[in-house]
């Protein structure tokens, strides 16, 4: 998971192309599954947006992480236009 702020206004055209395109990029990486779009609805975080997505296993996760896609994604659109974000990455307790 990861929560973020974009440097376009919210709910703005530009903001929900970038929602979209990440949606329809990262979910077709095969390992993905899940794969959910976020907007915050909680005054406590300051945070406006999140994408969510499992793994079945840590190979999973590595080959989603360094699937062209994903790098693509993130050096194209990521770096330019989100302006803050935390990354939360958790395993299921068994």
């Amino acid at each position: 998971m990861v929560i973020f702020n974009l440097k376009h206004e919210q709910g703005s055209a530009e903001a929900e192309k970038f929602l979209a395109d990440g949606q329809a990029i990262l979910a077709s990486i095969p390992t993905v599954s899940n794969f959910g779009v976020f907007s915050q609805t909680s005054v406590k975080n300051p945070y406006q947006y999140g994408f969510s997505m499992d793994f079945a296993s840590q190979a999973d996760y590595d080959f989603y992480n360094e699937h062209p896609s994903h790098t693509g994604f993130v050096k194209e659109r990521w770096e330019l236009e989100v302006t803050d974000f935390l990354e939360i990455d958790f395993q299921l307790k068994r």
